[in-house]
């Protein structure tokens, strides 16, 4: 019997939860190395003015720590998740509506505190006083210059029939409605921000094995991304040619 999409998707979040739960943190922190370095010669992130990261909880997940300090101390605009409540009345609009934010320097990305899923946050006292991309009804001003490139996290990936990367978030929607509300507004004739790169940053553990049987679902909402930077070191492009960078 087939599952309903969001009863297919649980259901593969708790069986990743518990594969990603027995990582070793000496694995995630070589993994986490490897990409770094992939990623240093990777020419659309060399190429990239300004970058959007997200900043990683400290277990289960790929660690963005080395990438972003390299990105700032590269002079590269660094911006990084803001999670305000939702003023929008759409059907199907999130709690929390994300929004990518400007870090100023490092220091900036020093002094910021963690939550209590442990990630480094944002201060919300701090938000109007910065570059947002999307912008908002509490924003002086949005970006208009948009992004060249995005990292993202995940739950899971793998690969559909034409080698396009397909991803598992934790349930929430944020990414896949930031994306989607991101390229609306870059859609118009009116904007001449370039098209954004949506690369995947992904553990050995969370890539999806054909073998296995398992595989992501995919809902009309959901984004492909652009390729996958893996912790054994290689970038699989949309393409689905491995190459070591």
């Amino acid at each position: 019997m087939t599952l309903p999409l969001s009863a297919a998707k649980q259901q593969l979040r708790s069986l990743m939860k518990q594969r990603l739960a027995a990582v070793p943190a000496d694995s995630i922190t070589a993994q986490s190395r490897r990409i770094f370095e992939s990623l240093k010669d990777f020419r659309p992130y060399l190429e990239a003015k300004r970058i959007s990261i997200y900043l990683s909880m400290p277990s289960g997940e790929v660690q963005t720590d080395a990438i972003v300090r390299h990105a700032l101390e590269a002079g590269k605009q660094v911006f990084v998740p803001y999670l305000p409540r939702s003023s929008l009345d759409t059907p199907g609009t999130p709690a929390r509506v994300m929004d990518m934010v400007h870090l100023r320097d490092i220091q900036d990305y020093e002094g910021l505190h963690r939550d209590h899923w442990g990630i480094p946050s944002i201060d919300p006292a701090t938000v109007h006083e910065r570059q947002r991309i999307l912008g908002g009804p509490d924003a002086q001003r949005s970006d208009q210059a948009g992004l060249d490139l995005m990292l993202l996290p995940g739950v899971a990936f793998d690969f559909d029939e034409s080698g396009a990367v397909r991803r598992l978030g934790h349930g929430k929607g944020f990414y896949d409605f930031f994306m989607n509300r991101y390229l609306a507004k870059t859609a118009s004739p009116a904007n001449e921000a370039k098209v954004v790169l949506f690369y995947g940053l992904a553990l050995t553990e969370q890539l999806l094995s054909d073998s296995s049987g398992e595989h992501i679902p995919m809902g009309p909402y959901d984004r492909r991304l652009h390729g996958l930077v893996l912790g054994s070191g290689q970038i699989q492009e949309t393409s689905g040619s491995m190459t070591p960078y």
